[in-house]
């Protein structure tokens, strides 16, 4: 599975400031105006911040956080809120992360399960498919029993523009191993997702 992605956006700042000011002429604005003199720049910025998933190696981002222990019970990270940017309009969407994974013989270190979350939500994103690379990358570092992840998102392409639905919220989930085969597990996660805002370990 390839999870290094493209070139550094360092590499862009001039291409994305280039951009911009083509753009805001497009909608008719003038780029050399007050307000607008520096946003090209600002936006280029941005852009490196928000996407810079692109840019970390997942392998890297563990820094060895794995660890033998004798647990074969369920542990969960719930209420990972994450911001990303949808592919098809570049409007953000936004939510939360709910990940479950039954341990085999290794664990994670507990940051770094957001710090994965963080990683794919910072790149140009569907929900659909996060929600699926955050599953097979814990599934392929890990080789847990299974692995669950459920995102709720609410995105801006829905509620300011099209159907206009400002409370609509999308949920998407992954489920592998366990998880997808045995009904007992996959309710005992989901039953979780309904309890108070907390960790489960």
């Amino acid at each position: 599975m390839t999870h290094l992605p493209p070139k550094n956006l360092d590499d862009n700042q001039a291409a994305i400031r280039e951009a911009m000011r083509a753009v805001l002429q497009a909608v008719g604005e003038d780029p050399d105006r007050d307000g607008l003199v520096g946003t090209p720049d600002r936006i280029a910025r941005m852009y490196e911040e928000i996407l810079a998933g692109y840019q970390v190696d997942p392998y890297q981002l563990l820094n060895n956080a794995l660890f033998d222990v004798e647990y074969d019970e369920m542990i969960i990270v719930k209420d990972i809120e994450f911001f990303s940017l949808c592919e098809h309009h570049m409007l953000p969407f936004f939510g939360r992360a709910h990940v479950a994974y039954i341990p085999s013989k290794k664990v994670i270190g507990l940051s770094k399960i957001p710090r994965i979350v963080e990683m794919y939500a910072r790149r140009l994103q569907i929900q659909e498919r996060m929600t699926r690379q955050i599953a097979e990358l814990i599934q392929e570092i890990l080789d847990p029993q299974g692995v669950a992840v459920v995102i709720e998102g609410s995105h801006l392409c829905s509620m300011m523009r099209g159907v206009k639905k400002e409370h609509a919220r999308m949920v998407t989930s992954t489920m592998l191993g366990a998880f997808r085969s045995a009904f007992k597990t996959r309710n005992e996660f989901m039953s979780h997702l309904r309890t108070p805002n907390q960790t489960h370990i």
